[in-house]
C-alpha cells in the first residue's frame, strides 16, 4: 500500500509472477502448500493468493460510501457483484465502480494460461464520496484500454513521455467520463488519475493546477529520477507542489508512474475496514444493514466467481446490457 491523500483513500500496487493455471484457472494444489490460505499476502516464488483459496483474488466482500479505480495493466480481473453484474478485464483495462449505497461484489484472478506462466499487475484506488452521495445507487463503469485517451509528449530530444489519462486532463486532452456521482464528475474537484511512462532520460514538465489541490506522484518502476533536482529513488511516494510547474528528469531506464490528484472533501472521515463513512454511528448502521441484508445477497454459485476460461473481455450491467470487447 501507499500513501494517500484526501480525497483519495488507499493505494495499492498489485505485482505477481502468476504459474500456469490447472483446469479451476488456479494454480496447482501442489504450490499452495506453505501458504497462509485465505490470508496470503507474502510474495512466495513471485506471486501470492491474497484472500483467494483456490484461485487467487478477493472473494465476495462488502463495500459501503465510496468508489474504486481498479488499473490492470498486466493479466485479467473477474468481477461478480451483488446486483448480479459482471466482467472481465484486464490489459489497460479500468473499472470506476462506486459502491455507494453497498454491495457486496469479488475481484478474482484467473489463470487463464495453462502452458505458460500468468503475469498480472494491477492498481486499486480507494476514492472517497461526499456526504451528499454517500448513499447513491451501486454502480460501475468499464474504461476500455482501447478508449482511455493516450497523450504522447516528445521532449526536446525527441525522448516520449505517454501518458493515460483515466481521469482529468492534459493539455486539451480529457479523459473518459468517470462514474456518474463521482467526486472527479465534476471538473472544478480537479481529480487525476495517470499512469504514466518516460523514455529513459527524458524529461516532463508537470504543469501546474490550483493550490487547494493534493498530488502526488508514485514512482513504481525504473532506475531513478530527479524532480526539481531533487534525486527520487524507485519505489517512493512523492508529494508535488501542486501550484508549481515541475520538472521530472527520468534516469537510464524506462520510468514507470501513476500520478493520483484532487481537491480534497473537506468532512470527516471515518473508515472501519471496506466502509467509509462519516460519523462512527453510520459505521454502526452500515455494519447493520450488511448483517440484515448483505446488500442485496450474493447471486452467484460460489464467492469466489469466476468467468469460463473462454469468456473475453466483457461487462454486463445490472439493466441487463452487455459489452463485449
Amino acid at each position: 500500500m501507499w500513501p494517500v491523500s484526501n480525497p483519495f483513500l488507499f493505494c495499492a500496487h498489485h505485482l505477481d509472477d502468476f504459474p500456469e493455471g490447472n483446469e479451476q484457472m488456479g494454480p496447482e494444489k501442489s504450490l499452495l502448500k506453505g501458504r497462509d490460505i485465505g490470508q496470503d499476502f507474502t510474495i512466495k516464488d513471485g506471486w501470492r493468493m491474497y484472500h483467494g483459496e483456490t484461485i487467487p483474488g478477493f472473494p465476495a466482500h462488502p463495500h459501503r460510501g465510496f468508489e474504486t479505480v481498479t488499473i490492470v495493466t498486466k493479466g485479467l480481473v473477474d468481477h461478480a457483484d451483488s446486483h448480479s453484474q459482471a466482467g472481465r478485464y484486464g490489459g489497460g483495462d479500468v473499472q470506476w465502480m462506486t459502491a455507494g449505497a453497498g454491495l457486496q461484489h469479488s475481484e478474482m484472478f484467473p489463470l487463464l494460461n495453462q502452458e505458460s506462466r500468468n503475469p498480472a499487475e494491477l492498481f486499486q484506488v480507494w476514492l472517497n464520496l461526499p456526504k451528499a452521495k454517500k448513499f447513491v445507487k451501486p454502480h460501475f463503469k468499464m474504461l476500455w484500454s482501447e478508449d482511455i485517451p493516450l497523450v504522447r509528449i516528445p521532449d526536446e530530444n525527441g525522448k516520449l513521455v505517454e501518458i493515460n489519462v483515466i481521469a482529468g486532463s492534459v493539455g486539451n486532452v480529457t479523459a473518459l467520463d468517470p462514474a456518474p456521482d463521482s467526486w472527479a464528475a465534476e471538473p472544478e474537484n480537479e481529480v487525476a488519475i495517470w499512469t504514466i511512462k518516460m523514455e529513459a532520460g527524458a524529461q516532463w514538465k508537470i504543469a501546474a493546477a490550483s493550490e487547494q489541490v493534493n498530488r502526488t506522484v508514485y514512482f513504481y518502476r525504473g532506475s531513478s529520477i530527479r524532480i526539481d533536482g531533487e534525486e527520487i529513488p524507485v519505489e517512493k511516494a512523492i508529494q508535488l507542489k501542486p501550484n508549481q510547474e515541475l520538472i521530472v528528469e527520468n534516469g537510464s531506464t524506462d520510468g514507470y508512474f501513476l500520478l493520483l490528484q484532487g481537491k480534497p472533501i473537506n468532512e470527516p472521515v471515518v473508515q472501519y475496514g471496506p466502509f467509509v463513512m462519516n460519523t462512527q454511528a453510520e459505521i454502526q448502521q452500515a455494519m447493520h444493514d450488511y448483517q440484515r441484508t448483505e446488500f442485496g445477497g450474493w447471486p452467484w454459485s460460489r464467492r469466489d466467481q469466476v468467468h469460463p476460461r473462454e469468456k473475453g473481455r466483457f461487462a454486463r450491467h445490472a439493466d441487463g446490457t452487455e459489452e463485449i470487447r
